[in-house]
């Protein structure tokens, strides 16, 4: 082995028969697990190896090239050197979690096309090189919680096309740069808990058209009139069946401690009416739209900002016309009730009046007809008793008045 080795490694200065070399390439010996590993067929778990730190890069040569799954956590690694992994492009799962790795070379994970899987959480790292990742193309979930993380590049996840499975959980991450997010559109889950974020821009997140679980609990989340169109695109989250954990406000004040998804939208009318706030940065330009929106042509100036217009649905036109509309047939209604009872009314009372004024003429038929009868009775009465006088005052004349009487 060791003749193999050096004819190898003097192949370029000594002119060794390629038949030689051809022949002693069979008596290499087959890579085997290390001692302190537990390997099978495909897979090899090195972690709780606390002499691994010394032996790392050897132990990495005696690993079979057909491996797929790598465990090596919980060790005290804090460095890997440049393309450490290169003989192993046929890994999937690649596991180097909890150890003490500070930084990472940038062709850390060089011809690793294939890798599925890559877990780096509970490490030191504080940043990441730009193109890190730039040869994991087929990487579905990337775990990188629990570092020290405080900044991402624009570019940091672009090559990550298959990417579902982000955790960026409890590291310093203050905010996130524009555009950092755009190259994942098949991205489900989303972790920012536990960071320094006070606010998201809407446009940061607006290319996970597919995200359907988005973490963003312990944050210092602040609450006032900037945080509105993020307000905006959590709402139309929700409204397509996503899931957003809690949100607590930790400014201003009077929203300490409320859960941003519940607070309602009345909260922030006073922002389209504030008036333009002096900044430090003197080329920061603030004007008001016609829709009575702040906006600025700087990212930095404290200016309302709105990438969208934002439209309440109960003020919007549409539903201003519905509510008009049906307003207006209920009154068409109203009236024509209204109108329809004071004539059935008004009938209903002259017919009553009519069955009163017959009911009233039956009655007094009966007296009328007594009536036209004793008159005739009295026209006759008054003749018989003259003729029964008469003859007691046929001469009333020569007596005095008293006697005809």
């Amino acid at each position: 082995m060791m003749l193999y080795r050096w004819a190898v490694r003097t192949r370029m200065n000594i002119n060794v028969p390629a038949a030689l070399l051809t022949i002693m390439s069979f008596f290499r010996p087959l890579a085997s697990c290390p001692s302190i590993c537990i390997c099978n067929s495909t897979h090899s778990d090195c972690s709780s190896s606390f002499n691994l730190q010394i032996s790392f890069n050897s132990i990495l040569n005696q690993l079979p090239p057909n491996l797929t799954s790598l465990t090596i956590s919980e060790n005290n690694i804090t460095m890997i050197k440049p393309q450490s992994f290169a003989n192993l492009s046929s890994l999937l799962r690649l596991d180097l979690s909890r150890n003490n790795l500070l930084s990472l070379h940038r062709s850390t994970f060089y011809q690793l096309s294939s890798l599925e899987f890559l877990d780096l959480s509970s490490n030191f790292l504080l940043n990441l090189p730009v193109d890190l990742l730039s040869d994991l193309i087929s990487l579905r979930e990337l775990v990188l919680r629990d570092n020290r993380i405080n900044m991402l590049s624009p570019i940091q996840f672009h090559s990550l096309t298959q990417l579902q499975h982000l955790d960026l959980s409890f590291n310093s991450l203050d905010s996130l740069p524009l555009g950092v997010l755009d190259g994942l559109q098949a991205l489900v889950w989303l972790s920012l808990a536990g960071n320094k974020i006070g606010t998201l821009q809407r446009s940061v997140l607006e290319p996970l058209t597919v995200l359907q679980h988005l973490q963003l609990e312990e944050n210092n989340w602040n609450c006032s009139c900037s945080i509105i169109p993020f307000k905006h695109w959590l709402e139309w989250m929700l409204y397509r069946g996503g899931h957003v954990d809690s949100i607590q406000c930790s400014l201003p004040a009077i929203l300490r401690g409320r859960d941003l998804r519940r607070v309602p939208m009345e909260m922030f009318r006073h922002c389209s009416q504030l008036p333009i706030p002096e900044t430090r940065h003197h080329s920061a330009s603030c004007f008001r739209t016609a829709d009575g929106l702040l906006v600025s042509t700087d990212p930095a100036a404290d200016c309302y900002r709105q990438r969208h217009k934002t439209v309440s649905v109960r003020r919007a036109p549409i539903t201003v016309v519905v509510a008009g509309v049906v307003c207006a047939v209920v009154c068409v209604m109203m009236v024509v009730a209204a109108t329809y009872g004071c004539i059935y009314a008004m009938l209903a009372a002259h017919h009553q009046q009519q069955l009163l004024e017959r009911s009233l003429q039956v009655q007094q038929q009966p007296l009328m007809d007594e009536r036209e009868a004793e008159p005739e009775e009295e026209e006759t009465a008054p003749d018989l008793n003259e003729e029964e006088k008469a003859p007691e005052c046929t001469e009333w004349i020569a007596f005095p008045p008293e006697v005809c009487v």
